[in-house]
């Protein structure tokens, strides 16, 4: 325990030493590290006549220090000696920072010790004061400031983290949802994408569509478990990849066969899978060809007619590796009527108190209420009316990935 000092008890005005019964709640969280007892004294005098409110907690060593600084919460300011017996100088200063680091630090030094006061705020502390010179004015502005300094640096940091992060996510997203590779006037392809609530990370929900040379039309739809760039990263990969594969002249079966192998190379150890349908047309042919890996079906749409289909499929990709077993569908595609797939967060959101999702029965609903619109009307409101039902509840829970793609007649 601290000596006792002539002068008021520590607790009586507001001074608490390391070891004292609490301390008087405050605006402004002070730490002060001082071994010695005349200058604890003097700085608590010289705070008192500040006009700032702040509760002051006074230790005498760095190993003192260790827990208030490490406390949730920390200290706003830290007055910090940088002569704490064995411990001297700018390593005072780190340590503190390191259990800190949130934390503002002023400086306190002697009379001669300008250079070490520079030194300090060039390693991390926001002002220095010359013990000797300590007055009420120069010490509230510094604790002011440097709090204040703090703040701005935390707000800017955090500022540019965000930033980095929406260039990130705005390239990943142009690697997940690219545009369309095809050339063929009759084709049509709308496509959409929504974010799920609350996330700052972006999802898994990739998407594709490409010709071949061959006039074959190609498309496919993923999601990758999960959210995050780990997520998001993979789904770039398997999409690239994908299309890669396709224009390679793979096609059916075995294009999910190499997605997995790509998969099961590129993931981290970590248990991933993805689910996907991919789809190839051929021009003037009432028909697609279907391979479905663990993903939802998909409607069958032309203005005046609406409905589902869920062509038998396999497991995920990834999912149990090396003993999935894919087989190619032929699923009717009669002229002007398109194929609209989607992943599942166009169904997953809540739509009630006690958590009831929309569901496929729902989503079926809905698209026959709007069946007699024009293709990009016709996502658009579904889209429209999906998040409607979901937002009393919070909102699309997944992201939401949704092709239109068919045939014109015109």
């Amino acid at each position: 325990m601290p000596e006792s000092l002539a002068r008021p008890s520590p607790a009586a005005t507001g001074l608490v030493a390391a070891d004292g019964d609490g301390s008087t709640p405050a605006a402004l969280r002070v730490l002060l590290v001082e071994d010695d007892a005349g200058d604890a004294l003097l700085v608590e005098d010289t705070l008192a006549d500040t006009g700032l409110e702040v509760s002051l907690h006074w230790v005498r060593s760095l190993a003192q220090a260790k827990g208030p600084l490490t406390a949730d919460p920390a200290p706003d300011c830290v007055l910090l000696d940088l002569h704490l017996g064995p411990e001297q100088g700018l390593e005072v200063l780190e340590r503190v920072l390191e259990w800190a680091p949130g934390a503002a630090v002023v400086v306190l030094t002697g009379l001669a010790e300008a250079q070490a006061g520079i030194a300090a705020v060039a390693a991390g502390a926001q002002d220095y004061l010359s013990k000797g010179r300590l007055e009420p004015d120069r010490l509230g502005r510094a604790i002011r400031y440097a709090v204040q300094r703090r703040q701005v640096q935390e707000a800017v940091a955090a500022l540019q983290a965000e930033q980095m992060r929406a260039a990130e996510n705005e390239r990943l997203e142009h690697g997940l949802l690219p545009t369309p590779r095809v050339s063929d006037p009759r084709l049509g392809v709308i496509a959409r994408y929504r974010p799920g609530r609350a996330h700052s990370l972006l999802g898994g929900d990739f998407y594709d569509v490409v010709e071949t040379a061959d006039g074959l039309v190609h498309a496919v739809i993923g999601d990758v478990a999960g959210h995050g760039p780990g997520s998001a990263a993979l789904g770039v990969a398997l999409r690239v990849a994908w299309r890669a594969f396709v224009l390679a002249g793979t096609r059916g079966p075995r294009l999910v066969e190499l997605l997995e192998e790509l998969l099961l190379s590129e993931h981290d150890g970590t248990e991933m899978f993805v689910t996907l349908t991919t789809v190839t047309l051929t021009p003037d042919r009432p028909v697609a060809h279907v391979v479905r890996a663990g993903h939802p079906g998909f409607l069958v749409h032309a203005p005046g007619d609406v409905r589902l289909v869920e062509p038998p499929g396999g497991l995920g990709v990834g999912m149990a590796p090396g003993l999935g077993s894919w087989h190619e569908e032929q699923v009717p595609l009669p002229p002007g009527h398109g194929l609209v797939l989607f992943t599942d967060g166009l169904f997953e959101g809540e739509i009630d108190d006690a958590g009831q999702r929309l569901d496929m029965t729902g989503l079926l609903r809905i698209a026959r209420h709007h069946h007699d619109l024009a293709p990009d009307d016709f996502v658009d409101a579904l889209i429209t009316d999906v998040e409607a039902a979901s937002l009393r509840h919070g909102g699309l829970a997944d992201d939401v990935a949704v092709i239109h793609l068919g045939w014109n007649t015109r």
